[in-house]
């Protein structure tokens, strides 16, 4: 009956026997409505959306409401990963008329896409103070044909507050301002169960490694006192450390498997929403690699490998997501959490009585369940201190992996991101290049290479792909910053220029097609499609914005190249989002990372000699300044700048280290390397 059977999006297919005449986005829709005078229903989710999957079981699959829907409305559904640029706009809409947001995103509008209604999820019968889905409709179609003048105007109203975009000021980020961010942080900080705020609780990868770069102490402009009482550093080192190993010791971690869920839904870390993002984890094993712990190597390992083993595509890019449901049985409805979650009962029938007992201790499980219908989420708050308590660990890790594989498997969206294959490209060579797993780098390769193959047109990126299928909606900001950001990584650990100038060719695109005169960036290509306004978000949410995506793009690509235009427009954007920054800096992590490095580098490092373990060693010790840009190769390569006339010394494996191009004598033992 709809029109969803053809779409790449795993998500819309979801939708694509519900009894609802749903359409995609497009012109075709909007003159439908407009033919049949009848108002657009917009529903936004994404596949690994637990409530989506609630509110289409619900309401979508009803016949009852289908038929409605499919009189009174022309109904759109659009996955928001997919068309992120649609999200963005309804999303604003949607904070802005009811103060709050989330999925799935419900929006009525008129037929120019103006918004007169919105909200998340409705249920089915009025619950809990909602109105149901269909007393919605209900109303707002009675609205449409009785009170026309009154929905044009509030359409009207909310279009034109929408298109309310006024410049950012533009402050310099400095080192006061930074100061002033780490101390905003520290007063939200949760000193009990690190994190910041209550529930639920996000990763904060982002601001993490702002914390990380801040930590070091070493970053000129930055003083060692606080606002907090404290040192800034040892404010950001304190928060990073214990928000880093509570995240590792929760059940939001796969204590089995490996690998994080989107959110905790309480403050302690202890329950999760299960769905596991690409974008997240992408980020998290590069984070956790940086740290240089023996947590960070093993959590980033168990991560990596989560990657590679359950959402690596057969092209060789990543998946986007695990669902968070498993079915309970064939074309049954699914549950939330089944697949990872364990009673004392069920530990002790796989591991016997004493081992189950011991297990149940050590992963916190309880009679009483700490989740649902007396079942609890595997936690590691105490990781064994001796190597017999950790082969113990291991070998029981290894019996309940095996027999979780025989329960009902979460669902998995098999499209390929492209801002979320280049934020896994970069956290697969951070690991790499650190934990001398060149199998990550082989991976990375891969699915820079698919990129390449599929996601390039010209200079221009497409945003999604499936099954070696490339899909027609163009990339945003966030696509061309995070590949930009990827491929930039893969020339600095292969030394290989093809790299650089795939990098740079999209650098130069975005700077063409997505910079405001304010020196900040629009989320949408100039020549992209026209909505209700052209989205503008330089803050970031659960993966960087396009802002702070690019102007790490650009600080790196300048380390490399010397090309002084990436280093303005870095300068130029960042001082958009000081205001943001110092006000909200839970949002603004990934440019104050970015600002950090700026203040005075960030250092580059170009290490040459011969492969083996002298030149890794050099390398190795170079990685470990916050923010530095490292190049290695066995000499001078044409087409990266960095390695112009680097050679060994006597002979031996050499590190430059530079700052603004300006270098210290070269040195040829990892000790000389300092910031």
């Amino acid at each position: 009956m709809n029109r969803l059977g053809s779409a790449t999006s795993p998500y819309l297919l979801q939708h694509a026997d519900n009894p609802v005449d749903w359409w995609e986005w497009g012109p075709e829709a909007f003159a439908e409505a407009k033919r049949r005078n009848v108002p657009i229903l917009l529903s936004v989710g994404y596949a690994a959306c637990h409530w989506c999957h609630v509110m289409a079981h619900e309401s979508f699959e009803d016949q009852a409401t289908a038929d409605y829907l499919n009189e009174h409305y022309v109904s759109i559904k659009v996955d928001r990963e997919e068309r992120p640029d649609v999200d963005a706009v309804y999303m604003q809409a949607t904070t802005a008329m009811t103060g709050q947001g989330g999925w799935p995103m419900t929006v009525v509008m008129d037929h120019e896409g103006a918004p007169f209604f919105a909200g998340t999820y409705l249920p089915d019968q009025p619950r809990h103070g909602s109105p149901s889905f269909t007393q919605v409709l209900r109303a707002l179609s009675n609205a449409w044909e009785t009170k026309g003048e009154d929905v044009r105007t509030t359409a009207s109203n909310v279009a034109e507050h929408l298109r309310r975009e006024a410049s950012l000021p533009s402050y310099a980020v400095t080192g006061e301002r930074i100061e002033a961010a780490v101390a905003t942080l520290a007063s939200e900080f949760d000193a009990m169960a690190g994190g910041f705020g209550n529930a639920p609780k996000f990763p904060p990868t982002m601001v993490l490694e702002f914390l990380r770069r801040v930590s070091t102490g070493s970053t000129n402009g930055v003083s060692t006192g606080s606002t907090s009482g404290g040192s800034t550093s040892g404010d950001s080192r304190h928060m990073l450390a214990r928000t880093t190993a509570a995240m590792a010791g929760s059940g939001m971690y796969d204590q089995v498997g490996g690998g994080f869920a989107r959110y905790a839904v309480d403050r302690g870390w202890v329950v999760p929403h299960f769905e596991k993002m690409l974008y997240d984890n992408a980020q998290l094993v590069g984070l956790y690699a940086r740290l240089g712990t023996e947590q960070g190597d093993r959590v980033a390992t168990e991560t990596a490998d989560f990657l590679l083993r359950e959402l690596r595509t057969e092209q060789g890019g990543f998946a986007s997501a695990l669902d968070a449901d498993s079915p309970i049985e064939a074309g049954g409805h699914a549950e939330e959490g089944l697949f990872y979650v364990w009673t004392p009962t069920q530990l002790v029938a796989e591991l016997g009585p004493d081992e189950g007992a011991w297990a149940a201790e050590l992963f916190g499980v309880t009679a009483e369940g700490t989740f649902e219908h007396g079942t609890s989420t595997l936690q590691l708050r105490h990781y064994p201190a001796d190597d017999d308590g950790r082969q113990r660990l291991a070998d029981v890790r290894q019996v309940l992996y095996a027999a979780r594989e025989k329960r009902p498997r979460p669902a998995r969206d098999d499209k390929v991101v492209a801002a979320w294959n280049g934020l896994a490209i970069s956290g697969l060579v951070d690991a790499a290049r650190r934990l001398g797993r060149p199998g990550y780098l082989t991976a990375a390769q891969e699915a820079g290479e698919l990129l390449l193959r599929l996601h390039l047109d010209g200079t221009r990126l497409l945003r999604v792909s499936r099954d070696g299928v490339a899909g027609a909606h163009a990339g945003v900001l966030e696509d061309y910053g995070c590949v930009a950001s990827g491929f930039l990584a893969l020339a600095q650990a292969t030394a290989d220029p093809r790299w650089l100038t795939a990098a740079t060719s999209l650098i130069d695109t975005a700077l063409d097609g997505f910079t405001a005169e304010d020196g900040g960036f629009f989320d949408t290509h100039r020549d992209a499609e026209t909505l209700v306004t052209r989205p503008r978000d330089p803050g970031d949410n659960a993966s960087p914005s396009g802002l702070s995506a690019l102007v790490h793009a650009l600080v790196e690509a300048h380390a490399v190249t010397g090309e002084g235009r990436y280093r303005d427009a870095a300068e130029a954007a960042v001082s958009t989002v000081a205001v943001l920054a110092e006000k909200a800096p839970r949002f603004a992590g990934w440019s104050l990372a970015a600002a950090v490095t700026m203040l005075d580098g960030p250092l580059e490092v170009a290490v040459v000699g011969p492969a083996g373990a002298e030149r890794d060693a050099l390398e190795r010790k170079a990685l470990t300044i916050p923010g530095a840009v490292v190049v290695a190769a066995e000499g001078p390569v044409e087409g990266i700048p960095l390695l112009d006339a680097r050679t060994t010394v006597e002979g031996r494996p050499a590190a430059y280290v530079c700052r603004g191009f300006v270098c210290e004598r070269p040195v040829t033992t990892p000790e000389e390397i300092s910031v």
